[in-house]
């Protein structure tokens, strides 16, 4: 059985102006697994509130970091594929969930090449409907529209795996061991009511007491659990000592309550208790994008530094770096070289 692996993440406009980010967005925003209301509803949300608006807002945040070369996290992700392709035998395919590569055009290409299993490793290292699970759930989508069927197999979510804990923090080595007083992890931010929706008890998550840390069956979908997972796994991997760092979630967006505390209220505040060098990690992301480079480098740097603080860094997404190939590569050649039909499921 021909095998390969498909690296899958959300996308990126095909321009920064305002038609391309506009087209970008409602693809995104119109996605039920994003804004998670009927479609209705949706429709009049998007096309009525937030279109006319936010893409102006967006394209001008791209301008600030598109590269000759195009969107920043295409330009890593193109790489990215194109280095793990030259370390594995099987054939490695890019796609993103909006609007392209599509996963269609990248599952039809690897057909073409008598493939007839793969594995997809979303590029997202914690589980959340709106980014892990529509990438999962378009994949399958398209690979049963083949006959006979492309075989799927997913990478679960990553989040404290030690080879992807190895890469945080061997990237992160160099920016901490100049010296900090304070690192902030900032992670994606989700609607608290994707977080109950996600839970298949009904009665744990943002309802129990502790809930991240007492064990349940939710937490095998439990972005926020996640999220401190990794923080638990990586600062006992970097060493960084209990009381000099702390959590925050970015990139909110409308008037519901999202996971807190908010990266910009949480830059301001430790800004004023007296940070004055201060590192920011965004393991969510394992590439730079829009998120990464303009609202934490640009924006949150302005915010720390306006409210106080001195030294800002921002420590670059594991992007092309050697140890996060590493993860991948083995993540790929367990696929490639376990009997036909084993594999790795999806956490769905």
């Amino acid at each position: 059985m021909k095998k390969a692996v498909l690296l899958v993440n959300l996308g990126s406009p095909a321009s920064p102006s305002v038609a391309d980010v506009r087209r970008y967005l409602r693809d995104f925003l119109m996605d039920g697994r994003v804004l998670d209301m009927p479609w209705l509803a949706r429709f009049g949300i998007v096309h009525g509130v937030i279109l006319p608006f936010r893409p102006r807002q967006s394209a001008a945040a791209y301008r600030r970091i598109w590269t000759p070369a195009g969107a920043p996290l295409m330009v890593t992700s193109r790489n990215l594929q194109a280095k793990l392709q030259s370390r594995v035998s099987a054939p490695v395919e890019l796609a993103m969930r909006y609007p392209n590569p599509s996963i269609p055009e990248a599952l039809r290409r690897l057909v073409r090449l008598g493939v007839e299993a793969v594995l997809v490793i979303p590029l997202f290292p914690h589980y959340a409907r709106s980014s892990f699970e529509t990438a999962v759930a378009r994949v399958e989508e398209a690979a049963a529209a083949f006959t006979p069927p492309l075989r799927v197999q997913v990478q679960p979510p990553y989040f404290e795996a030690p080879e992807y804990i190895a890469a945080l923090a061997g990237s992160a080595r160099e920016y901490l061991q100049r010296g900090y007083d304070h690192l902030l992890f900032s992670f994606h931010g989700l609607p608290e009511r994707h977080l109950r929706k996600a839970d298949p008890t009904g009665r744990h998550c943002l309802v129990a007491a502790n809930c991240c840390t007492t064990a349940s069956p939710a937490q095998a979908t439990c972005y926020r659990a996640q999220c401190f997972k990794t923080v638990a796994a990586f600062v006992r991997q970097a060493g960084v000592p209990e009381g000099k760092y702390s959590i925050a979630f970015q990139s909110r967006m409308g008037r519901a309550p999202w996971l807190k505390p908010y990266t910009d209220h949480e830059l301001s505040r430790l800004a004023r208790s007296g940070i004055k060098r201060l590192r920011v990690i965004c393991p969510a992301f394992v590439a730079d994008c829009l998120e990464t480079l303009e609202e934490i480098g640009l924006h949150g740097r302005d915010i720390f530094l306006n409210a106080g603080g001195v030294e800002f860094e921002r420590i670059p997404c594991l992007n092309e770096h050697p140890r996060w190939l590493d993860a991948l590569q083995q993540m790929a050649q367990r696929f490639v070289a376990a009997p036909a039909g084993k594999g790795q499921e999806a956490v769905r």
